[in-house]
C-alpha cells in the first residue's frame, strides 16, 4: 500500500517552558506508532511522517493518544497531508508573504471540524494594522510589524476557538511544504 505524507503540528509544546519535548523524543515516540519517514522541524512540534491510512481524523486521535500517554500533557495537534498543505500554501491571498520586512505573515492550521468561516467569526483585526482572510482549511493574518504590538492576532490566544487552531509563521509554513516535496 502507497504511504501517505503528513504533517502533524502540534500546539502548545516549548512554549514559555511548558511542555518541554526533545525533537528526538518526539520523534521516537512516532516511530513508535507505527509512523515511517519521521522528521521533526524545529523545535515548536513540526513532525513530517508517513503513514498506509488515509483517515487523517484517526491518525490525529492516535496521535493526541500516543503524546499524551508518553509526554505526561493533553496533547492537541491539526494533521495535514502533503496535498492539504500544498493547496493552503498554494490559495494564499495575492501578495502574502511577499513584503516579510514590512509584515508579519502567519497561517492560522484548523483543527476540524472548525471551518474558516467558522474561525472568521473569532478573528478581529486592528484596522490600519492586520489584515485576515479564510483559506478552504486555513486562515492568512499579516500584521504591520511597525505596530505589531497593536495587532490583535495575541487576542486570538484567549479566546476558546483557539483550542482548535494552531498558527505558525510563513517561513515556517514554505519551509514544511519544501522539506515535504524533497521527500
Amino acid at each position: 500500500m502507497k504511504l501517505i505524507q503528513y504533517l502533524a503540528l502540534l500546539r502548545g509544546i516549548n512554549v514559555g517552558g511548558k511542555n518541554i519535548i526533545k525533537m528526538a523524543d518526539l520523534k521516537a515516540c512516532f516511530e513508535s506508532l507505527g509512523f515511517s519517514n519521521v522528521v521533526t522541524y524545529i523545535q515548536s512540534g513540526n513532525v513530517l511522517f508517513e503513514s498506509e491510512s488515509k483517515d487523517k481524523e484517526g491518525l490525529t486521535k492516535k496521535i493526541e493518544a500516543g503524546l499524551s500517554i508518553q509526554f505526561k500533557y493533553e496533547a492537541k495537534l491539526v494533521t495535514i497531508s502533503h496535498k492539504e498543505l500544498k493547496e493552503i500554501v498554494d490559495e494564499a491571498p495575492r501578495g502574502f508573504g511577499k513584503e516579510p520586512d514590512t509584515y508579519r505573515y502567519d497561517v492560522i492550521f484548523l483543527k476540524e471540524p472548525l471551518t474558516s468561516k467558522e474561525a472568521m467569526k473569532s478573528v478581529k483585526v486592528k484596522e490600519g494594522v492586520d489584515s485576515a482572510h479564510a483559506g478552504k482549511d486555513a486562515l492568512y493574518f499579516s500584521r504591520l510589524i511597525a505596530k505589531a504590538s497593536s495587532s490583535h492576532l495575541t487576542k486570538i490566544i484567549g479566546l476558546p476557538v483557539y483550542q482548535n487552531m494552531t498558527i505558525r509563521n510563513w517561513n515556517t509554513t514554505t519551509k514544511l511544504l519544501a522539506i515535504m516535496e524533497k521527500e
